[in-house]
Parts: structure tokens; C-alpha cells; sequence
């Protein structure tokens, strides 16, 4: 599996309020369409998928909300792309795939959120690493 195009399409901020009483941050990633794309310009034994998404965050209650669509466009084997592509009339997708697919969308999502949240003035929807001071583990015997 290989990306070859990751684009967004819908970026959308929404502040209500500035309260953070009862703050409750929701996240929802849907995929909505998987198809094949025909591309004359990639010339390669794998086919072409893609796959729209939408990546939300909910600031509860009604706080913010931050809403994202985009495309996704893979390189894929083959015999996985016409699986992907039969499971998908029925709107299923293998679970070992989904994880892998739904990673690459959140880890891209989550860098964009975290740049809206700070222009925002948002709470962010995860922890930063933060460094702090070492305490000394024992004091010198004169």
C-alpha cells in the first residue's frame, strides 16, 4: 500500500463558546466512498483507490467543533483492490485494512486540528509530550 495523493477538501472551525466546564472532546472518522481511479499518467502493476473520509472533532457541550473531508489515493495489489471494491458494495471493509487506513487519515487529520485548534484558541484534542526538571535522586554525603 502505497499513498499517492492525500488532499482535504472541506476544512471547517467552529467556536461557541469559550467554557471549558465539562469538557468533553469527541472523535468520529467515516469513510463514505471507496472507487477505483483510472490513471493513465501511473503506470505500475497496482490499481489506484480512493477513498473519502471525514475526520470531527466535538467540543462538548456545543464549544467547538472541527470538521474535516479529504481524499485519500492508494497504490494497491491487485487482488486487494478488487476485495476492497466487492466488500465495499456492502459497505464493509477487512478490519487489518481499516486500521491501516483509518491511521494514515488520523495521523494526517490530527496535525491539521492541532494547527486550527492553536490559531483557534482551542483546547487541544491530545497531550504535547512536555519535558520536566529532573529531581535530584540524592544529595551529596560530605
Amino acid at each position: 500500500m502505497k499513498i499517492v495523493g492525500f488532499n482535504f477538501t472541506k476544512i471547517s472551525v467552529e467556536k461557541n463558546k469559550e467554557s471549558l466546564e465539562d469538557l468533553k472532546i469527541n472523535t468520529n472518522i467515516d469513510i463514505s466512498e471507496i472507487k477505483e481511479v483510472k490513471a493513465d499518467f501511473f503506470k505500475s502493476q497496482e490499481e489506484l483507490l480512493s477513498f473519502k473520509f471525514e475526520f470531527k472533532l466535538d467540543y462538548d457541550p456545543d464549544m467547538a467543533k472541527i470538521e474535516l473531508k479529504g481524499v485519500i489515493v492508494l497504490a494497491l495489489e491487485p487482488k486487494l483492490s478488487k476485495d476492497l471494491l466487492k466488500q465495499w458494495k456492502d459497505k464493509q471493509i477487512p478490519p487489518d485494512f481499516k486500521l491501516n487506513l483509518l491511521n494514515l487519515i488520523l495521523r494526517k487529520s490530527t496535525l491539521k486540528c492541532l494547527q486550527l485548534e492553536e490559531e483557534m484558541n482551542l483546547p487541544l484534542h491530545m497531550r504535547l509530550p512536555s519535558l520536566t526538571m529532573k529531581e535530584e535522586q540524592s544529595e551529596k554525603k560530605e
